[in-house]
Order: C-alpha cells, then sequence, then structure tokens
C-alpha cells in the first residue's frame, strides 16, 4: 500500500459536491448524453455511460433526467449539441490546474472561465503547457469496514491494480485508464460495492501554495455548470 493518498487531490472536489447537490444533476446530465451520444444507450456495450448511470444514481439523480439525458444522446430528443474541453490553466503561486468541461457554446464558456481563473489570481496557458505534470488513471472508491483493512488489500492487489492507497473511511483504487472498467468488474465480482468510479488526471507531484487562495479559485470553477471537474498538483493534505 502506497504512504500516500491521492483521495487528497479530489478531496475538496467531493466536499463541495456533498454540499451541492442539486446542480450536480445538470452536470451528470451532460456527461451522459455525451457519453450516450459517442457510443449507444446500451449500458452492456457503453462502459463510459455505465459508470456515469451509477454515478447519477449514488447522486440520487431521478430516473428521469437520465432517461432524458440519455435520450438528448441518442438524438431522441434535443438538446445534444454538446462539446468536450480540457482547459489548462495556473491558480496562485504556480499551482497547475486541469479543467474538464461539457458546453454547448465554447467560446462563451471558455471566456468566461478566462475570467474566472484571471480574477481569482491564476492564468490560462496553451494546451500541453500542464497536462505533462499529470498522468489520467482510473480511480476507484471502495468504502472500508465490509472486511479487515488487511483483508481487503490482499483482495484488491488480486484485482489488478497499479496502486491502493487509503483516507478516512475509503479505499481508493488506481488502476490504468485503459483498464479502469475491468478492474472495476475484478472488485465487483469480489463481492465489494464501489462507492464511486472514475477517469482522473492525477499530478506526478504535488506542491506548497497558499490553500485559501486556490479555494477560492476552486469554488469559483466549481460554481460553473460547464465545468464537469478539475484536477490540481495542490499539496492540501
Amino acid at each position: 500500500m502506497s504512504g500516500h493518498s491521492h483521495w487528497s487531490t479530489i478531496k475538496f472536489k467531493k466536499g463541495v459536491e456533498d454540499a451541492k447537490r442539486s446542480k450536480i444533476f445538470s452536470k451528470l446530465a451532460k456527461e451522459i448524453t455525451v457519453a450516450a451520444r459517442e457510443h449507444g444507450a446500451d449500458l452492456d456495450f457503453n462502459p463510459r455511460l455505465r459508470m456515469v448511470v451509477d454515478k447519477a444514481k449514488l447522486a440520487n439523480m431521478p430516473s428521469d433526467n437520465i432517461d432524458k439525458a440519455i435520450k438528448k444522446g441518442t438524438g431522441e430528443l434535443k438538446g445534444g449539441n454538446l462539446e468536450e474541453f480540457l482547459l489548462e490553466a495556473y491558480g496562485p503561486e504556480g499551482v497547475a490546474i486541469l479543467i474538464e468541461g461539457i458546453t454547448d457554446n465554447m467560446n462563451r464558456t471558455i471566456n468566461e472561465l478566462k475570467q474566472i481563473i484571471s480574477k481569482n489570481g491564476g492564468k490560462v496557458v496553451e494546451s500541453g503547457a500542464i497536462r505533462w505534470m499529470f498522468e489520467k488513471k482510473g480511480l476507484i472508491f471502495i468504502k472500508r469496514g465490509e472486511k479487515s483493512d488487511e483483508d481487503m488489500e490482499l483482495d484488491l492487489i488480486n484485482a489488478d491494480v497499479d496502486d491502493i492507497s487509503t483516507s478516512d473511511d475509503m479505499f481508493v483504487v488506481e488502476s490504468k485508464a485503459e483498464k479502469l472498467e475491468e478492474t472495476k468488474n475484478n472488485i465487483e465480482n469480489m463481492g465489494y460495492k464501489i462507492d464511486d468510479a472514475s477517469l482522473a488526471w492525477i499530478p506526478n507531484e504535488k506542491i506548497d501554495a497558499d490553500k485559501e487562495k486556490n479555494y477560492k479559485l476552486f469554488e469559483a470553477l466549481d460554481e460553473s455548470e460547464d465545468v464537469k471537474e478539475f484536477y490540481y498538483n495542490l499539496n492540501d493534505e
């Protein structure tokens, strides 16, 4: 088991999500629509859609909302004209930030995010300028306590994972990005209930910087309904 936890990388994000559940539905709906548009509405043949739908259900998103979002993606309903983006920026004191989002108006969204970032002491940089500081991984969260930590760790190692760490009440499992669905299935087949599973940008190294200033920026980014997720290399442990 590693001596550190990648949970802290998205700890802030999850805390904000818990406090603003209603806004999450809008963001999840966009992601469901994009996933359904890419590979269809059949969950058995669309792993990305299945994972987003699972996440939506965990967030208690109404079934009608999920169905409408899928139908927008397949063209049965209007409103599926969405684009994905990855914006790269520096926050206060050189904190690297990757911002993933989905929008129906790219120019408007990018301009709004540039203003948010600039207003909070950061700046947007050209594509590729900081992406190399991160690695795309699969992240899987399993609640501790179903077995002893030692038994759970042994089981998870046998699920062909890259790394395992713990934080609070969670086991955090890393997988290769392309093996996320396979690893998730391996863990579920062992009888464990997965709390969350998704792709994430993990920083190769973390830096020390002013947390208060950066959290102010993170809060502003999270207010945007076009921002799906963001990742950063601030050391906030």
